[in-house]
């Protein structure tokens, strides 16, 4: 199936974020779509997003777009054991293969799930009109993401550790060059257990892209 383009991924975060918007909500991009708009070169795949919000769990949020366009539909998990639903956006066109419809995932998260930030809203980074994570915890969410997909016991998610280690090169370049550092006062709202843990997996990464070394000091991990 012919993957999602920069531009079609835009479109469909922009919508789910007006909605959000729209019921009150405020959310912003994280994981390779915020990596993107910071000026990583790979092209995203999917749309994830955290709702900064105490008020609604996931399924409901993801219930709530749903509700609100006709883009966006749910599609059980291929796991029987889950409880959750996939939340999916179609796109325009066909995407080949038997003439099916092209589509792009959507992930909803809310804070505290799998160490995501309450980021307060005056930290969000509007970048060409769309809410972004601010640069360091999304270094270190995608730090922890190649971490699990190192670790984990399924083939499909060890692969995944190298499209994020080529991400966290870049945004480590990027952070760098625009002077970020993981202790500066104004991340004083991050949580204390996503940095801790950071610095466990900062030397891991060390160890096998010896070439990030400075990069990661400049950032605040000596």
């Amino acid at each position: 199936m012919r993957p999602p383009t920069f531009d079609e991924i835009r479109d469909v975060a922009e919508q789910a974020v007006n909605i959000f918007r729209n019921h009150g909500l405020d959310s912003c991009l994280f994981g390779s779509a915020a990596c993107s708009l910071f000026g990583v070169s790979r092209t995203p795949n999917d749309v994830d997003l955290v709702v900064l919000t105490k008020n609604y769990d996931q399924e409901e949020l993801k219930q709530l777009l749903v509700d609100s366009s006709g883009d966006f539909y749910l599609v059980p998990s291929r796991n029987p054991s889950a409880t959750y639903s996939v939340l999916w956006c179609r796109l325009p066109g066909r995407g080949g293969g038997r003439g099916r419809s092209r589509k792009c995932k959507v992930d909803i998260l809310v804070p505290g799930v799998l160490n995501i930030p309450n980021v307060p809203w005056r930290r969000v980074k509007m970048i060409d009109g769309l809410p972004a994570m601010p640069l360091i915890p999304l270094l270190l969410l995608k730090l922890q993401g190649w971490s699990d997909h190192r670790d984990s016991h399924r083939a499909d998610m060890q692969e995944k550790q190298y499209v994020d280690a080529e991400d966290i090169l870049e945004l480590l370049e990027i952070a760098v060059g625009r002077d970020q550092e993981v202790r500066q006062g104004n991340l004083s709202w991050m949580p204390r257990r996503l940095i801790w843990d950071s610095e466990a997996r900062v030397e891991e990464f060390k160890e096998e892209y010896p070439i990030s070394a400075m990069d990661w000091q400049d950032v605040g991990f000596d």
